[in-house]
């Protein structure tokens, strides 16, 4: 029997089925084959590419989180602090923390560069110079209400069961520039991590003949892999956020959503945290 005679409940239920389909296990884009000297060269770009970026970081917070647990105090009874202030002269430590935003930026640059010497252009990455409303900014606003507010209370529990540090959003001081960078940070990471991390990291694993659960397995462990330093948490959160970000971006294509809704939900964690730490008890 064709869908067409089917009543249309059957209907909306093949569709419905048809649609969880394609999101549980959707086939992956034609690429050009390569022989075996260019898949060697496409393996040896993503190393280095990881290793001076996400790949370096992540060993870092592998790292970060063996030497607290070798510490005798709880993990919860531990803190970790973003932005920290890196200087104690006021201009230095400005310069520094814009020296620190101007190199994820970088790594975003170099994430983009290197797709688009493959062919891959920033449009066809995902990043078309002028945002969407409906395609980009509103699907960025939804991504971030799905992944924040869950968020913030996976971090609660995963802190009251002692598997997770406290995390200072922010510890910069109360410098007039303190907002500012806050924000620029925001979209510095939002921008390095979803370009590098989703976009680049996918694109080639795909080029390599990897399937898309596969590769997105790979962005979402490596996203969790550098956000191990705050606890097993942060780094179990992180990879369910690699999850959803990778697979809204191998479905779509759109790019922009995701970076919108990190940097939404980094800024209102560091602002949020900065404004409120000194007025409220419950913050660290």
């Amino acid at each position: 029997m064709s869908q067409a005679a089917l009543p249309t409940d059957s209907v909306a239920r093949v569709n419905a089925r048809q649609t969880v389909r394609s999101w549980l296990n959707p086939p992956a884009p034609a690429g050009p084959a390569l022989d075996a000297s260019e898949r060697r060269g496409v393996r040896i770009e993503i190393t280095i590419v990881l290793l001076v970026t996400f790949g370096l970081s992540g060993l870092s917070g592998i790292l970060s989180l063996l030497e607290s647990l070798a510490t005798p105090v709880a993990l919860s009874d531990q803190t970790v602090a973003l932005n920290p202030s890196q200087a104690a002269i006021d201009w230095i430590d400005l310069a520094s923390q814009l020296l620190s935003v101007t190199r994820l930026f970088a790594w975003a640059a170099l994430g983009l560069y290197l797709l688009w010497r493959a062919g891959i252009g920033p449009t066809a990455a995902g990043l078309p110079p002028k945002p969407k409303l409906r395609r980009d900014i509103a699907p960025g606003f939804g991504l971030a209400a799905l992944i924040g507010l869950p968020g913030l209370l996976f971090y609660l529990t995963a802190q009251a069961l002692n598997i997770n540090l406290t995390v200072q959003a922010s510890a910069l001081d109360d410098h007039w520039w303190r907002v500012p960078i806050l924000i620029l940070s925001a979209i510095a990471n939002s921008s390095a991590e979803e370009v590098l991390v989703v976009a680049y990291l996918i694109s080639r694993l795909r080029l390599l003949g990897w399937g898309e659960n596969s590769s997105l397995l790979a962005s979402s462990l490596l996203r969790g892999s550098y956000h191990l330093y705050q606890g097993f948490g942060g780094g179990v959160g992180n990879v369910v956020m690699g999850l959803i970000f990778g697979r809204y971006w191998q479905r779509t294509g759109r790019l922009w959503p995701l970076i919108i809704a990190h940097a939404l939900i980094d800024m209102v964690a560091f602002i949020g945290y900065a404004l409120l730490r000194d007025h409220v008890g419950w913050l660290p």
